[in-house]
């Protein structure tokens, strides 16, 4: 006897079709759905990213050099707070108004971002944070730093959340965790170069009258401001207007993002978009996971010279010292987001199977 067969029709073949499409614009293991997407998403990576790297990288060599400051040349009595007759305690609280700066400006600055172009604010910040750090290094007292340090708070907040913010402008939901890892990580960078510069920097004590420590604050302070001009002319701000970009490349750009919002032409934010964002509970859980990640952070970044200071190592050494535990920490950093978007990204594959038609 002959067994039938099951027959096949073009419109099944179709359906398959239809149902590995439907699926592909889905999965993660297929997040270019061509090649030329694939080379734009790249063309955009060598543009933005180091740039936001590099930005911040020198924001944060900006707010964490303070800690090297207070050991500074410890041992000449020409260190921070001997200099400015700042007590344990008063040092303590000009860290403090950095950060209740920073978490009362971040919302408010990313609302101006949107209202103006990108290259515009963030450069704007960038000088400004910019001179305030090169302001600290004429600072001769509790109260100068306490503002400084508090104005500083200001001009750094909005950043961080800008470049997350500014990063949907250019790239899908499943594109950016691992380039928001990258830019986060130059956070650990910072932390090597600011302990080999403060180490070199330990060396101009008292040259032309001034102490290390002002010169580590003016030193450092000054690439932030010069690069707000390059920020200012080089940074991108929507595909939609990127001159670098073809017009081909520039229209499946918008349609990349079409669904998901290329915000650079999108509609104001309502009073009811606002109230979902607020009542969603992962954000809430985000506050959570991201308090538990910046409380010993950021103490780490502000008291490891102290800390190193207090094993033993005196004076440029204890500087020099703090070089290896972060530049570790990049390369682990960069290592994990990798894993963690690769393993993800390829973690599955959905099986396709015919639609029925009957």
């Amino acid at each position: 006897m002959n067994e039938s067969k099951p027959h096949h029709s073009v419109e099944d073949a179709r359906d398959v079709e239809i149902a590995s499409d439907d699926i592909d614009e889905q999965r993660f293991d297929a997040p270019y759905r061509s090649p030329q997407e694939k080379a734009l998403v790249w063309k955009q990576d060598l543009r933005i990213v180091p740039l936001c790297a590099a930005i911040y990288l020198l924001c944060y060599l900006d707010r964490s050099n303070i800690g090297n400051a207070k050991i500074l040349n410890q041992d000449t009595h020409n260190d921070l707070l001997t200099e400015t007759k700042m007590t344990s305690y008063q040092y303590t609280i000009a860290l403090m108004v950095f950060l209740i700066a920073y978490a009362l400006f971040e919302v408010p600055s990313n609302y101006f971002l949107k209202k103006f172009r990108p290259s515009r604010w963030i450069a704007f910040l960038m000088l400004s944070w910019g001179a305030c750090t090169m302001g600290l290094g004429g600072s001769h007292n509790f109260s100068q730093v306490t503002g400084i340090r508090f104005l500083l708070g200001v001009m750094e907040a909005g950043l961080f959340p800008g470049l997350v913010y500014y990063l949907t402008f250019w790239y899908r939901h499943s594109e950016r965790s691992i380039r928001v890892a990258l830019i986060l990580a130059s956070a650990t960078l910072a932390g090597a170069f600011g302990g080999a510069i403060a180490y070199g920097v330990g060396h101009m004590n008292q040259v032309h009258g001034l102490s290390a420590w002002r010169w580590l604050f003016i030193i450092e302070g000054a690439p932030s401001c010069a690069s707000a001009l390059l920020v200012w002319f080089f940074l991108p701000d929507y595909p939609e207007s990127a001159r670098w970009l073809t017009q081909e490349e520039r229209d499946l750009a918008a349609q990349r993002l079409r669904t998901e919002g290329s915000k650079g032409e999108a509609q104001d934010m309502t009073w009811g978009d606002a109230k979902a964002v607020l009542t969603d509970w992962r954000l809430y859980a985000h506050y959570a996971v991201y308090f538990g990640i910046s409380a010993p952070f950021s103490s780490l970044s502000l008291f490891t010279p102290a800390i190193t200071s207090g094993l033993g190592y005196t004076n440029l050494h204890a500087q020099l010292m703090t070089v290896p535990p972060w530049a570790v920490a990049y390369v682990v950093t960069t290592a994990a987001a990798w894993s963690a978007d690769h393993f993800n990204r390829y973690k599955s594959a959905p099986h396709y199977l015919p639609r029925n038609t009957h």
